[in-house]
């Protein structure tokens, strides 16, 4: 007799793995790979850009900037990440904004734009590598302790152009000997106007010509403050070394022109905006610079060991076009002086 299994016997299922069930766990596995690939990749260095000013008007002193990393290795994108940070003129905002760079946290902080955004940097961090661009002397100011061996966590360009205020003013006075009172034009709220006004102040008494001093803080007030130098008979404008201003070189400017008053900047990037003359360093070579040196640092260099590096080229330079619709004849003397005029 032939025995039967029960009826509710049920058949054991192969603990093995069937073809779909194979073929997701081969996709899974595939996906994790490169996750687990990436994971193990080196991470990319930081550089903080902290600047005050506006990004649109200094975007060729950033690809300047870019070029200086480059020069060190390091190609934005590729083997390191670039972070900005843009105050557009209101200073008060760079704490802040140090504060995030240094959370990010990134392995550079470069500070561009005057003292407030030093000062805002070092109050941030003692640790991380500072590279600033500045117009003033960095030890007078207690930025760092010498400009052979900086010491501490900050180095970077030393532009002097906070310095040129005597001598704008004296290329001034040739260009218009019959000004009665020359005006100058400053930031109340940049810290560095005050050692300009005292400079200028000097210059002025030893040529013996009165200065009419107007303030302008933020972009409304440039209409009142030309407005108020010419009911004051100013017969020519010194415009004060300030981020703010540079950023807004294209207002100030037309404000000049439509005002005819024969003005001098600090920087190359006025005149040729439609600025009369301008006489000072060439920003392009600070910012480059600066990249320069804060692709040391990311290769190891120490910030307290890199010299403070002092730009030694200066630009002066005349826009013929517009001294020819004031009506102001250049005099042999100071064109022969010029680095270039602008037709």
């Amino acid at each position: 007799m032939i025995a039967r299994a029960p009826t509710d016997a049920r058949p054991v299922r192969s603990v093995g793995l069937g073809r779909r069930e194979f073929i997701t766990l081969l996709g899974g596995a595939a996906a994790v790979a490169p996750l687990a690939a990436r994971a193990q990749q080196p991470t990319m260095p930081i550089v903080g850009f902290l600047n005050s000013a506006s990004p649109t008007p200094f975007a060729h002193l950033v690809a300047a900037f870019r070029k200086g990393l480059g020069e060190a290795g390091f190609v934005e994108g590729r083997n390191v990440a670039i972070e900005f940070r843009w105050a557009e003129g209101h200073y008060d905002r760079l704490p802040a904004f140090a504060d995030e760079l240094v959370r990010r946290p990134v392995s550079v902080l470069v500070t561009t734009g005057g003292d407030p955004v030093i000062r805002a940097a070092m109050a941030a961090t003692r640790t991380i590598p500072i590279v600033f661009a500045i117009g003033s002397d960095p030890v007078a100011l207690g930025y760092v302790a010498s400009l052979n061996r900086p010491g501490g966590n900050v180095t970077g360009v030393m532009q002097l152009t906070a310095m040129l205020g005597a001598k704008r003013l004296g290329v001034l006075r040739e260009l218009v000997p019959g000004a009665d009172k020359i005006a100058v034009l400053v930031n109340p709220n940049f810290p560095a106007s005050r050692s300009l006004l005292k400079d200028a102040e000097e210059a002025a008494a030893r040529i013996g010509v009165p200065l009419v001093v107007q303030n302008a803080g933020s972009e409304s007030e440039f209409e009142p403050a030309f407005g108020q130098l010419v009911a004051a008979r100013a017969g020519a404008l010194m415009v004060g070394a300030d981020p703010f201003f540079n950023s807004r070189r294209n207002q100030i400017v037309a404000l000049a022109a439509r005002h005819k008053v024969p003005a001098i900047y600090e920087f190359r990037e006025f005149a040729a905006a439609g600025g009369l003359m301008s006489y000072g360093t060439s920003l392009s070579d600070s910012y480059q610079q600066v990249g320069s040196y804060a692709g040391r640092i990311l290769k190891g260099a120490k910030p307290a060991e890199l010299p403070i590096f002092q730009t030694s080229r200066f630009e002066f330079v005349i826009n013929l076009k517009v001294a020819k619709e004031l009506g102001i004849g250049i005099p042999p003397g100071l064109s022969a002086q010029a680095d270039e005029v602008i037709e």
